[in-house]
């Protein structure tokens, strides 16, 4: 069944103050964060580590994710139009985040926590990487909610006509409502490439992840699952997936900016997996008390 998307990014408008649904879907990521972080720490997951402690690692990994988006995405995809207009890197609220940008925000600060508490990088970062991908998972939802980084066009019944592509530039909802109802519109359906990866990145990762680290596992052996699964789950989408108008392809015909900065993850996650083979496991301890 082919859908008009027909969804308003604005979840609340109280007048000068407008709450759009992309910003709840990324309260709703770091909160999930948070309580599941919260039930690992009280595990004792991260010995030596209690409740207060975990706070302020999801307060600093929350400016890295956001940072760090922002930055790495005006950095590898628009990094024109920066130089162009210096300011654009602040309007935040104009859309354009980055994962593997917030990827390398929050490494960044969880590297400077990791020394800040004398713990390993890496215990850190496999006992926070079960926790990102629900916040990956609503991050995409609000990109569906927001009609943007759509797919390709599709034949198949489940595509997606969204008003916001080019093909639709100057048109009147009403034109939209007339020729959607007529059948017209069914050649610009696109794949809901948004929500595929809500359900890999999101979802998938997450049960694999939650399932895998529920045992104490060697060092390295987490993040360097999560790498390798995002890695290869980008990398896949990317082929229903527009490029950004402004990159186009980078190579082949095919080779998008998404693609082409999963394959050093992949390659990462690869090579921490292999370092896990022959690394020391974080046992379990009890939690230490809030103070």
């Amino acid at each position: 069944m082919i859908i008009l998307h027909q969804i308003d990014p604005i979840a609340l408008d109280l007048g000068p103050l407008q709450v759009h649904w992309y910003g709840i879907m990324y309260l709703l990521g770091f909160g999930l964060a948070w309580w599941l972080g919260r039930r690992r720490i009280r595990a004792g997951r991260l010995p030596g580590v209690d409740e207060q402690g975990f706070g302020d690692l999801l307060f600093y990994g929350m400016l890295g994710v956001v940072l760090g988006g922002r930055i790495g995405y005006v950095l590898f995809y628009s990094f024109g139009e920066l130089l162009d207009d210096p300011l654009m890197l602040f309007r935040i609220w104009e859309g354009g985040m980055s994962f593997h940008g917030g990827l390398l925000g929050v490494m960044a600060a969880t590297l400077w926590w990791a020394h800040r508490h004398r713990l390993h990088f890496f215990d850190v970062a496999d006992f926070i990487a079960p926790l990102v991908p629900p916040g990956l998972g609503f991050g995409r939802l609000g990109n569906y909610i927001g009609g943007e980084l759509w797919g390709k066009f599709t034949d198949g019944g489940w595509g997606v006509v969204f008003p916001r592509a080019r093909e639709f530039a100057g048109w009147s909802e009403a034109q939209l409502q007339a020729q959607f109802a007529s059948g017209a519109l069914d050649r610009f359906a696109r794949h809901p490439s948004q929500l595929y990866q809500a359900a890999l990145e999101g979802l998938a990762m997450f049960c694999i992840l939650w399932w895998f680290s529920r045992k104490p596992r060697p060092r390295y052996a987490v993040a360097g699952l999560f790498a390798l699964l995002y890695g290869a789950f980008r990398f896949l989408v990317e082929f229903v997936r527009m490029p950004d108008a402004q990159l186009g392809y980078l190579a082949f015909g095919w080779l998008t900016m998404g693609q082409l900065l999963s394959l050093p993850l992949i390659a990462i996650g690869l090579f921490w997996l292999w370092l896990s083979r022959r690394s020391p496991t974080l046992q379990p301890a009890p939690p230490v008390p809030s103070a």
